[in-house]
């Protein structure tokens, strides 16, 4: 961002206040992408065991999602004590505590029906779309690039009314529902991160807030 740059004299920020907050910026992404990335590995893993084995039993179904709901929601919980100095830093803990708990209820009862697990699985899906659309909206707003998060909250909302709405006749079809849903989450946050990752190894000056 240069100094004279027009924005700059639009925003009435001082040259100064302006390459601090291209600092700040950048310290942002280079700490948020490897957090997304590491979701989108995990939603891919989960995606593919659930559409390799679709005849996978009930258990390991349940081991599956409750292995991936916990490491995502711890995953979220530290990004959210990380960026607790930012405004509605405490969206991302919720998440990460809920996403903690689903975690924690699929691990621990894992000889749930499929329609109990079902219901677990599009619950959490729906929650956590509904956080990450929230996001997005709130990105787009202040002109930050929030369309693939947006795309990302949309997904997990839709598999999740989806998975709750559809009645479930078996562990099959279950998982077949996941798996398709974790890849493409899986996916959009994996690009969603390699454009952070991007963003932060720009030079300083070619930052942008809407980065």
């Amino acid at each position: 961002m240069q100094p004279d740059s027009p924005a700059s004299s639009e925003s009435g920020l001082s040259p100064s206040m302006e390459q601090r907050a291209v600092a700040v910026l950048l310290v942002d992404l280079r700490q948020a992408w490897p957090m997304l990335l590491v979701r989108a590995v995990l939603a891919v893993a989960l995606g593919l065991v659930a559409l390799i084995w679709p005849g996978i039993t009930l258990v390991i179904l349940a081991w599956a999602f409750g292995i991936y709901a916990a490491i995502d929601g711890i995953t979220q919980i530290i990004d959210g004590i990380r960026r607790r100095t930012q405004p509605r830093w405490w969206l991302s803990l919720l998440l990460g505590l809920l996403g903690l708990v689903a975690g924690a209820v699929a691990l621990v009862w894992p000889g749930m029906t499929a329609i109990v697990l079902a219901i677990l699985v599009g619950a959490w899906a729906v929650v956590t779309g509904v956080g990450e659309v929230f996001a997005a909206v709130r990105q787009l707003r202040s002109e930050r690039r929030g369309g693939l998060l947006l795309l990302a909250g949309v997904l997990s909302v839709v598999a999740g009314v989806l998975i709750l709405v559809w009645p479930v006749p078996g562990a099959i079809v279950l998982a077949l529902l996941i798996g398709w849903f974790s890849m493409l989450y899986g996916i959009v946050l994996a690009v969603l991160a390699m454009q952070l990752r991007s963003a932060a190894q720009s030079p300083p000056g070619l930052v942008s807030p809407s980065a």
